[in-house]
Order: structure tokens, then C-alpha cells, then sequence
């Protein structure tokens, strides 16, 4: 089943503990600090636009790059509220076209660990290439395998709200790097009852060595990695990475 089908209703609900303030000002000024302070920024996996709002309230053009149609649907449902303009387009990371380049591209909340396989993974960072202006930042975050082995591997996580509830049941796979989670969710319908709902979702756990080769095969290059959204380097028990890279330039452009 495609990740966040029924889930994308209660997405925003469930993420209500990510700090999305925090990450959206630390995205625009990690960009600030090469110069890019507008202009058109793509996101990939902008999921329902919660981030893709922020950034566009920051004085980005913002264009946002799903392949959940329900939570793009959420997403439009937001814009229309707001009133911001913002381009969503229904597409496959692995895949995504664009008109032109942009100045730079994000990527937030584990979106690439849905990326299974290091071929399709490297296809995203060559896709991400081609779509950047000369000099253009690449701005993302992806877990670790610390993560996935230590943190969520082999644990239940269950959330009840007077919505609905869901349970997160993760297994890892330290031989292939996969972790895969059931998710149930008990969402609430009109006439009052409950509707049970089954998602299986899949995310790779890559090495940051893995993503450094990975990028430096597509062209480009590491110019920072942080342990999450901070501005410490990634210690050994590093949850998420923050990875700052950009298209490899030669001497005296």
C-alpha cells in the first residue's frame, strides 16, 4: 500500500510534537548563510505543506514535490486557506521534472529513508543535480542507522486522540537496512464509530558514508553534516543527520 493514504488525515495531528517553527527558521537561515534568501526552493516529500508554508511565509517561491496524492490534497487544502502561492506537483521524488532550476532544494522529516535502494536513492541526488542552479544548495535530513537500530527497531508506538488512534509496530532489519512498520490507524467517522485502517511503510537506514558516496557520485558535494537541526557535528549516537551539499564547482566559478 502507498505510504500515508489514510493516514495523511490525521498526519498533521500525530506530527503535532515536531517543532516545525524551529525547523523552518533553521532551513532559511542554513540557506541565508549561502546567500540564498528567496528565490524558487523546491521541497521534496512536502507531505501536507506544513514546512512548505513556513518557508514560503519566509519569502521563498516555494514548489513542493509529493507522491501522496491525499497528502497533497491536505497541502491544497492549506494553500487555499492561507492563500500563499504555492506549486504542488504529484510526483515520484525518483522521477520529479521541473521547468527550470531552482536555487535550492529541501528535504525534511526522514522523507528520504523511504528511498529503499541505493540506485534509486542516487538517481534522486542526480535528479537534484540537474535541477539546481550553478552554486544551488541541497538542504536535507535522512535517520541513521543508529536510529533505526537502537531507537525504533523492535518497538510499539501507540498515540490515542479523540480523533483517532494509531499503533506503530517496527521491525529493523539489520541485514538489509530496512525498517519496515505496520501502522493501524482507528479513525474517527462522522456517525461517531471508529474505521480501522492498515498501512505497512518502508525507510532504509543508510550509513552517512553511504550518503556522502552517494552525493559525490551524482555531483555533489558535502559542505556540512549536523546532528539534526543543530550546529553540533554528528556524534556517535546521531538520530537524524543534516546534510548541506551543492553541485561541485570549479576553480574560479
Amino acid at each position: 500500500m502507498q505510504a500515508y493514504s489514510d493516514f495523511a488525515k490525521l498526519y498533521d495531528v500525530f506530527m503535532d510534537n515536531v517543532d516545525y517553527d524551529q525547523w523552518a527558521q533553521y532551513l532559511a537561515a542554513r540557506l541565508a548563510d549561502y546567500g540564498i534568501k528567496d528565490g524558487l526552493v523546491l521541497e521534496l516529500g512536502c507531505g501536507t505543506g506544513t514546512l512548505t508554508e513556513l518557508l514560503a511565509r519566509a519569502g521563498y517561491d516555494m514548489i513542493g514535490v509529493d507522491n501522496s496524492q491525499e497528502m497533497l490534497a491536505e497541502a491544497v487544502e492549506k494553500r487555499m486557506e492561507s492563500g500563499l502561492d504555492i506549486l504542488y506537483l504529484l510526483q515520484d521524488m525518483q522521477e520529479f521534472e521541473l521547468y527550470g532550476t531552482v536555487r535550492a532544494v529541501v528535504s525534511a522529516c526522514d522523507s528520504l529513508n523511504y528511498i529503499t535502494e541505493e540506485e534509486d536513492l542516487l538517481q534522486v541526488f542526480r535528479l537534484v543535480n540537474n535541477y539546481l542552479d550553478p552554486g544551488g544548495i541541497f538542504l536535507f535530513d535522512m535517520n541513521s542507522v543508529y536510529k533505526y537500530k537502537e531507537i525504533l527497531g523492535e518497538q510499539t508506538i501507540a498515540e490515542n486522540r479523540e480523533d483517532g488512534s494509531f499503533i506503530w509496530e517496527n521491525e529493523y532489519d539489520e541485514t538489509s537496512g530496512i525498517n519496515t512498520y505496520d501502522l493501524t490507524l482507528f479513525i474517527q467517522r462522522e456517525d461517531g464509530l471508529y474505521e480501522k485502517s492498515v498501512e505497512t511503510h518502508y525507510q532504509k537506514a543508510y550509513s552517512l558514508k553511504t550518503i556522502e558516496k552517494l552525493l559525490e557520485k551524482a555531483g555533489l558535494e558535502v559542505i556540512k553534516v549536523y546532528d539534526a537541526y543543530t550546529l553540533d557535528p554528528p556524534k556517535e549516537e546521531c538520530e537524524r543527520y543534516t546534510i548541506i551539499a551543492r553541485e561541485y564547482q570549479k576553480q574560479g566559478e
